[in-house]
């Protein structure tokens, strides 16, 4: 598929009498981030590790960076680099070591796997932490480290499975910073993740994956629109005073009484703020809160799956 660094067509993958994948399609255009999204148990890690051509597929084709998965195996592994949960560095080596290691073991020269080392920990903002040992990094530099020793090679295609599990939001924010600037220099990601937020902020295409197969597809905020747009959400401070701030927003309001919130779908914003403050103001009802915004990826994906990310029901 012309423009496509990844295409996926019908991939199958069975364990006993389970299949893991059945029937998966993907094509995810050369230069972007595609969020694959699903709970626990959907395909994900099984669909990166096939297209990573390490697990055999049982049925369906693959291609990634122009080469078949399955025919072309070694040209395809030229191609890319897988990031998995688990951190690949090693502690008691220093970041600087631990690059050069890799460049090694990737057959550079000991020239040009020190020189290579040297452009990685600038890019990814470890220089001054380059002879440092890595045990003394913060999880976002030792994250960073890991994502450097990825790109020894320079991969058309960076795989990532979950890569901020355990971070905290800072370090979470230091990794996303490095994930949109290997993609503008031209690298394709395909990331899993069961953070919503973090497929929000990234990924231009969104994957939802439930049983082996892609249940929806499309850009964050397509996803989200299917939910109806904007919504003005209004609380208030007694429990009396739910049933007017409903009335005022429509027979589509949704009731939230332990909250003591109200919401309801919008199409005209900040008119739709302004009208439902004047009328609550009318009815002498004083909200502590009014509020427009946006539907979350995970009220998406709650809506399409039944159950929120990470979570089987």
């Amino acid at each position: 598929m012309v423009g496509h660094a990844v295409v996926a067509e019908g991939l199958r993958k069975r364990f006993g009498d389970d299949w893991a994948l059945d029937g998966f399609d993907l094509a995810v255009p050369a230069a972007t981030v595609c969020g694959l999204l699903g709970p626990n148990g959907a395909g994900k890690t099984t669909a990166v590790r096939i297209l990573a051509t390490l697990l055999r597929l049982d049925g369906g084709r693959a291609e990634v960076a122009g080469h078949d998965v399955a025919r072309e195996a070694p040209a395809v592994r030229r191609q890319v680099a897988l990031n998995g949960q688990q951190s690949t560095v090693d502690d008691v080596l220093t970041g600087r070591e631990n690059l050069v290691m890799w460049g090694r073991l990737y057959h550079l020269s000991r020239r040009e796997a020190a020189a290579r080392a040297g452009e990685l920990l600038e890019q990814f903002g470890l220089a001054d932490a380059a002879n440092r040992r890595v045990k003394q990094y913060s999880g976002g530099m030792r994250r960073r480290l890991d994502l450097a020793s990825s790109f020894i090679t320079r991969p058309s295609v960076l795989f990532l499975d979950e890569p901020t599990t355990g971070l905290d939001p800072r370090n979470r924010g230091e990794v996303w910073r490095e994930v949109r600037r290997v993609v503008a220099e031209g690298t394709t990601v395909l990331l899993t993740t069961q953070y919503l937020d973090e497929a929000d902020q990234l990924a231009d295409q969104v994957v939802v994956l439930d049983t082996g197969r892609v249940v929806a597809q499309g850009a964050p905020e397509e996803l989200k629109s299917t939910l109806g747009g904007d919504r003005i959400e209004v609380v208030v401070r007694t429990a009396e005073e739910l049933p007017v701030a409903s009335a005022v927003l429509g027979p589509d309001a949704e009731v939230d009484p332990d909250g003591f919130r109200v919401s309801a779908a919008v199409a005209d914003r900040v008119a739709a703020l302004t009208r439902v403050a004047s009328a609550l103001a009318a009815q002498g009802v004083e909200a502590e809160d009014i509020a427009l915004r946006r539907p979350t990826l995970d009220e998406v994906f709650l809506a399409i799956t039944g159950h929120r990310a990470g979570v089987r029901a």
